[in-house]
């Protein structure tokens, strides 16, 4: 039997969570799905999601046992990465090349303002 169905949310360390939640909705464009007090994890429980994605983002306080500036592995898709890179680097957001090779989607990389990267493709 299996008893996982989904992937819902992966947590992402910040230092400043209300800094984080302006880049993840003002820059990325994401909808703030819940910001509860979360004293016993020193700071609150907030997550963040494209409009209408299964799947979210945890602003996790980071911690010395969770430090931020990581590398997320987390694949955002873009229904055009070379227009939206275009949007990031006029933005003044930490973006790396567009690589664009045959038969692969074109793609990128993005930092947050605490140096955690975030991938984005094309789908």
């Amino acid at each position: 039997m299996n008893h996982i169905s989904e992937i819902r949310t992966v947590g992402v360390p910040v230092t400043d969570q209300d800094r984080a939640v302006a880049f993840y909705t003002e820059t990325l464009g994401f909808e703030v799905l819940m910001d509860a007090p979360l004293p016993q994890f020193g700071g609150r429980w907030i997550v963040v999601a494209p409009a209408g994605s299964s799947a979210s983002i945890a602003l996790v306080p980071a911690s010395e046992g969770n430090p931020a500036g990581v590398d997320t592995g987390i694949r955002m898709g873009s229904q055009d990465a070379k227009a939206a890179h275009q949007h990031f680097l006029d933005s003044g957001v930490d973006t790396d090349e567009l690589l664009e090779w045959p038969g692969v989607p074109p793609m990128f990389s993005l930092r947050d303002q605490d140096g955690n990267r975030l991938y984005v493709s094309q789908f």
